[in-house]
């Protein structure tokens, strides 16, 4: 079990400002269940729903950028659970590039891969595996989405979700599993101790000028959109 408490160059929890952040907080001061369960909402709701520069980057600097995606939020939260004492593990996956139509629109949507990395943390709390995948979009973010399109109540797939739950998804944690985008999963890579040892294997499937592209333009595109639909300025899916 020491692997999953161990410290790497993307969970960087030594780091000072991640030191600050739980000095200020007292997660150390909760019990486990309550450590867990603070520490997932404040990367699910303080951590905006956003599109980092790479998934590979360290916690400290998600934690800088105030924002993430699915395989960059579940550094974080791997990154200030191990912090705390809490064992923990990532599964990596390939999702469905459907789920983030909306975020991302027009020629730069037919331009990306069909299949997305995707990774969800797996933590140990009383004896057993939790995932915890739900931890992907903010409240306000997801509260919005949900505002504009109040006649789905089932299946969504777009947006940065794929869900079949759509008026009430499973994204608070009380020992149980969480999910958001679980429903968008084509391929299974399996579990790793750190992210380190999952991107060391895997990679998003861009080849060179795609990457300079997305790196420069079209998630700035995608954070624009996410933001303005958190700002209530969409319209409706079926517009």
């Amino acid at each position: 079990m020491d692997n999953y408490f161990k410290e790497t160059k993307i969970l960087d929890y030594s780091n000072v400002s991640i030191q600050e952040l739980l000095e200020q907080r007292g997660w150390k001061d909760l019990g486990n269940v309550s450590r867990v369960k603070a520490i997932y909402n404040f990367v699910r709701d303080e951590i905006k729903f956003g599109y980092n520069v790479s998934d590979d980057i360290p916690a400290s600097e998600i934690l800088k950028d105030g924002y993430g995606q699915c395989n960059t939020k579940a550094t974080l939260l791997m990154a200030l659970l191990r912090a705390t004492g809490i064992p923990n593990r990532i599964h990596g996956f390939t999702i469905d590039n459907a789920l983030q139509k909306g975020a991302i629109t027009g020629i730069w949507y037919k331009l990306s891969p069909q299949s997305i990395l995707h990774s969800w943390v797996e933590v140990w709390v009383n004896e057993q595996w939790y995932f915890l995948e739900g931890v992907i979009l903010d409240k306000p973010y997801l509260t919005e989405l949900q505002n504009q399109n109040s006649d789905c109540k089932t299946t969504l797939c777009g947006f940065g979700v794929y869900t079949d739950n759509f008026e009430n998804p499973p994204i608070e944690w009380n020992l149980n599993n969480t999910f958001i985008q679980d429903k968008g999963i084509n391929q299974d890579f399996g579990v790793f101790v750190t992210p380190d040892d999952f991107y060391s294997k895997h990679q998003q499937k861009l080849n060179t000028f795609k990457r300079f592209i997305f790196r420069n333009i079209v998630r700035h595109i995608m954070n624009n959109n996410v933001e303005r639909i958190r700002n209530k300025s969409v319209t409706n899916l079926k517009n």
